[in-house]
């Protein structure tokens, strides 16, 4: 699968690597420009490439997007329209200012801006390291550590649920972008913990 990343920070580079290591072509970017991303991506190898935001929107069948939420206005919208789109963003006040959701998740408030995007909240849970070093791609389901999955198209849900199987992780669905986007976010039950399947699950029970 072609897949491309719009930012290369702590989650943006841990997911190349995750990508590349599983067997796909990768695509990533951020705003400073390809050539910032020289060293990286040869040390990825052939099956990454480094490329400007908007053709690495262009390039990938998924993109995962990972900027500070407050730069979620330069995403290319032309190039994420049909597109699954895997939001990994946190909304921290500190770093990204005050934005009014209006009552909503954080990640609807991305798929308003993608309009025709498929977005999907994942990889937004875990801490870089875990995500880097604690996935089990040979391990039974149940053993593995899980990732939180939200999203309102059952396809595009099921498309990156496979790609975190992929990677080592268990996927574990939580609602709709309104319900289980909200339960996703910093601050929750769910954010940040380390949990097996069977606690994911009761934790979600409780909310």
């Amino acid at each position: 699968m072609k897949i491309g990343i719009i930012g290369s920070g702590m989650i943006g580079e841990t997911s190349a690597r995750l990508f590349v290591k599983a067997g796909h072509e990768v695509a990533i970017s951020n705003s400073r420009g390809p050539e910032s991303l020289k060293d990286l991506v040869r040390e990825l190898g052939p099956k990454a490439r480094a490329m400007s935001v908007e053709d690495a929107a262009a390039f990938g069948e998924v993109v995962l997007v990972a900027v500070p939420l407050k730069a979620y206005d330069s995403l290319p919208r032309a190039q994420l329209s049909g597109k699954i789109v895997i939001d990994a963003m946190n909304y921290y006040p500190q770093r990204d200012g005050q934005l009014d959701f209006k009552g909503g998740a954080s990640t609807e408030f991305v798929a308003q801006h993608l309009p025709g995007a498929r977005v999907v909240k994942a990889l937004n849970t875990m801490y870089f390291k875990p995500l880097g070093e604690e996935g089990k791609p040979g391990a039974p389901l149940e053993d593995r550590w899980v990732l939180f999955v939200a999203g309102d198209d059952a396809a595009a849900k099921q498309t990156v649920s496979g790609l975190i199987e992929q990677i080592g992780f268990t996927p574990v669905d939580t609602g709709t972008l309104a319900t289980g986007g909200k339960r996703q976010q910093p601050g929750t039950a769910l954010y940040n913990r380390l949990m097996r399947p069977s606690e994911a699950r009761e934790a979600l029970s409780t909310l």
